[in-house]
């Protein structure tokens, strides 16, 4: 398994041919992003066993929307039932890295723990709500940081592993490996896509409601209402698209379409 190494400037590339590919079918690539979220959802609801069947179906969800992605690319015809085929080949190993993500983040939160005493760990996986004197402390904030940073390898190692183990039949642990590698190689243009993607999801936001804020407020709200929109219902089908996107730029082996 060979990942290139690309310029920094891809990372900017990635958000626009993502964008570019949600362009070809937005119904579709929208019908797939809200169906992995609705069904992470109904997964959580699960009593006692939802937190854990959650973080267990990602990776094989996550394949799903990126088979819809390759098939948009290709001009295959996938239709809506792709929500569900990342279950169908490698869906063992999809499974043990979706178990892997779960001790992960645990372990994220368990770090965290060092700090806030667990409040955050609680907030995450209970819906605990923090005392008061925590909230007014900086020890939230301080834990916050800390579970981003954690985290940082923990992304690496889960971004193209989903589709390492579906698309090229790597065990479980060469996925993570490999995803992890290629992540490292290309810092440049994860850290221009990084920053592409807060300053259209955040930074541009702020700066035009705090221009509007300034003259009127009830405008303002008017506004952030009418940027969210096109917000969720175009950026983040777009941004799903740019993770098939980089998987594609950065690996070299061309891949066999998964198996429905």
């Amino acid at each position: 398994m060979q990942a290139r190494r690309l310029p920094a400037i891809r990372g900017w590339n990635w958000i626009v041919e993502g964008f570019r590919l949600f362009r070809t079918n937005p119904a579709l690539l929208t019908f797939l992003v809200f169906g992995y979220w609705l069904t992470l959802v109904f997964l959580n609801l699960v009593p006692l066993l939802g937190v854990v069947l959650a973080p267990l179906c990602v990776p094989a969800l996550s394949v799903g929307v990126m088979n819809g992605c390759r098939a948009l690319e290709r001009e295959t015809d996938g239709g809506f039932g792709l929500l569900f085929s990342g279950f169908g080949k490698n869906r063992n190993t999809l499974l043990v890295l979706g178990a892997a993500y779960l001790i992960g983040s645990l372990a994220v939160f368990a770090g965290s723990a060092l700090v806030d005493g667990g409040a955050l760990l609680g907030i995450m996986m209970a819906g605990q709500q923090p005392p008061d004197d925590l909230l007014e402390s900086d020890q939230l904030i301080v834990a916050l940081q800390v579970t981003l940073v954690l985290m940082v390898p923990v992304l690496m190692a889960f971004w193209f592993a989903p589709m390492l183990a579906a698309w090229n039949d790597l065990s479980a642990g060469k996925a993570l490996f490999f995803s992890f590698v290629a992540c490292a190689r290309n810092w440049r243009p994860f850290v221009i896509y990084g920053l592409g993607v807060a300053f259209i999801s955040a930074i541009l936001p702020g700066i035009v409601l705090g221009i509007v804020g300034a003259t009127s407020a009830p405008l303002a709200k008017m506004v952030a209402v009418a940027m969210s929109l096109p917000l969720l219902f175009v950026f983040v089908p777009s941004l799903f698209a740019s993770f098939y996107v980089s998987y594609r730029d950065v690996f070299v082996a061309q891949v066999e379409t998964a198996d429905a």
